[in-house]
């Protein structure tokens, strides 16, 4: 499976696509309001020009000092390309942004570019940057070694994130162990999608040791383990990790999970104070789901166990797979 659909909100903003700017003696369309929206780049739906050109019809036709959240479609007008030179001119002009307060890479689609074939870059430049982002995104990373550089992160210390998300069919262990050593004392909310080793998804349970420690980030409330072919023994550790204490949602969706998993949170310590427990897209059978969906009733915690998936079978070994991987 893979990514389907493209944004349809961004930092509780509507996603409004900059349309192709108008033809000689053509109407313009007329822009919503600048703050009013996330406004998104997509070199295809600005008429396949390259994205220098498509950045600076942006710059002209929108008021820069009011955008407050940027969403970065297909960067590319012909051949796939890396993600560096389009990050860079952004980057360049981050002076006439100073609303800006999220920003995400790569919102494409697997008929696009699929997941494990966007060629990303080092992305810490946006976190030194903008230093009062609120929000961050990325979708990716270059499993098929197309691109220049893979996707990376360097520690960094940012006063003002709350929001950071990494989605991939493979998210590299350097990006979960670079997560892991930063400083982000407002940070509330992380997602990982994990992914599986065939693309590019080689982070450990070591790597998410310091993490699940707790005390890294004393504001975190949300924390996302999705998308992993290690899910079970994600689950084994969450069922005794001290950072679980202070979420009020858990999500560990998405991924490979089955009844080990799953009796490892019901044998762990007590998850009742969660407001909300994500277990979708797992391979629970109908009896352990039920045992979950009970022990969390009388706790009135919102308990997600849709997408139940069946395994499938490769000569006499059964295969469990992600949500998204390719």
């Amino acid at each position: 499976m893979t990514v389907n659909q493209h944004l349809g909100t961004f930092h509780g903003l509507p996603v409004f696509t900059l349309p192709e700017p108008p033809e000689d003696g053509t109407v313009a369309e007329e822009l919503p309001d600048t703050a009013g929206v996330a406004w998104r780049l997509d070199c295809y739906a600005g008429g396949e020009v390259p994205f220098a050109d498509l950045w600076q019809s942006f710059l002209d036709r929108v008021p820069s000092k009011d955008v407050r959240a940027l969403v970065v479609g297909p960067w590319w007008e012909d051949e796939y390309a890396d993600l560096r030179p389009a990050l860079e001119r952004i980057l360049a002009d981050a002076g006439r942004f100073p609303a800006l307060r999220a920003l995400f890479l790569a919102d494409v689609t697997g008929e696009e570019c699929e997941i494990s074939w966007l060629q990303l870059t080092d992305v810490t430049p946006v976190l030194e940057t903008f230093p009062l982002l609120e929000e961050f995104g990325v979708r990716g990373g270059d499993s098929q070694g197309l691109g220049e550089e893979p996707l990376s992160l360097r520690p960094v210390r940012h006063e003002a994130l709350r929001v950071l998300r990494f989605e991939s069919g493979g998210l590299p262990g350097q990006v979960v162990r670079a997560v892991s050593a930063c400083e982000l004392p407002a940070l509330e909310r992380l997602e990982l999608w994990l992914g599986v080793s065939q693309y590019g998804g080689d982070a450990t349970l070591a790597d998410l040791a310091p993490l699940l420690a707790g005390g890294r980030f004393a504001a975190l409330r949300h924390l996302a383990l999705r998308n992993s072919e290690l899910q079970d023994e994600i689950a084994a550790a969450v069922a005794s990790a001290p950072v679980v204490a202070q979420l009020e949602s858990l999500s560990l969706s998405m991924g490979t999970l089955t009844d080990t998993g799953a009796e490892a949170l019901l044998g762990g310590q007590p998850l009742t104070h969660l407001r909300r427990l994500d277990l979708g897209h797992h391979f629970l059978s109908e009896a352990v789901a039920d045992r979950v969906r009970a022990a969390f009733a009388s706790a009135g915690t919102d308990v997600d166990l849709s997408d139940a998936q069946t395994p499938h079978r490769r000569r006499d070994e059964e295969w469990r797979f992600v949500a998204v991987s390719e």
